[in-house]
């Protein structure tokens, strides 16, 4: 076995469950839809997982956007949305399939 701690991750898997169907999000949105569905986790954690699955090619930066706004931090918030990388194996888990055809079928 080799050393160190092993590559794959619950949370990551979870978020390549989740891109599989909206098919591409950015960090916040991705998070909403985490918590709605699995065992809450912080923000921080699913930023760290993107970072990560963009590493490991699991996931790929689809576009960048910059939007203006009256935020705490400023005037403009950049939004870097993300998609599935070649690296990404969906198991397509029923309880995600389950979330988006209900949130779609909404008005």
């Amino acid at each position: 076995m080799p050393r160190g701690r092993p590559i794959r991750s619950e949370i990551r898997q979870n978020i390549v469950e989740i891109l599989y169907f909206m098919k591409q999000g950015y960090g916040y949105e991705i998070y909403k839809a985490y918590v709605a569905i699995f065992p809450k986790v912080t923000m921080r954690s699913i930023y760290y997982h993107l970072k990560k699955g963009l590493a490991l090619e699991e996931f790929r930066v689809e576009k960048i956007e910059k939007e203006k706004g009256d935020y705490s931090w400023g005037g403009e918030a950049e939004k870097i949305y993300y998609a599935l990388g070649k690296n990404a194996k969906p198991a397509m888990i029923e309880k995600v399939k389950e979330f988006f055809e209900k949130k779609n079928k909404q008005p």
